[in-house]
């Protein structure tokens, strides 16, 4: 599945459209946000996740979305079931995050 490009625009209406979605808060100057990324994208295009929607928001953009899991490092990660949050983490491991994902299930 495609990574998602959301804004405080469009985030409310993503979390309402998906019911399992998983959001990597970054920005363009944080060089873990973008090793990351490799990672975000194979995780997106793994089988086993195939009823999650993967969410990039650039949190220097996006105050709003970025409020809403309470974003505190980067890269940060937010699961939310329902539009509700489940969890957020700030954490470059992709095992960690691999874990908030399956919670999703």
């Amino acid at each position: 599945m495609a990574i998602i490009q959301a804004t405080d625009t469009d985030f409310q209406d993503v979390l309402q459209n998906n019911e399992r979605v998983v959001v990597k808060y970054f920005a363009d100057w944080c060089g873990n946000c973008r090793l990351f990324s490799p990672k975000f994208k194979r995780m997106a295009a793994n089988e086993e996740f195939a009823n999650v929607a993967f969410v990039d928001v650039n949190a220097e953009n996006s105050p709003e979305a970025r409020k809403l899991a309470g974003v505190t490092n980067l890269p940060f990660f937010a699961v939310f079931k329902n539009g509700e949050l489940v969890e957020g983490a700030a954490t470059s491991k992709e095992e960690y995050v691999v874990s908030m994902v399956q919670k999703l299930a």
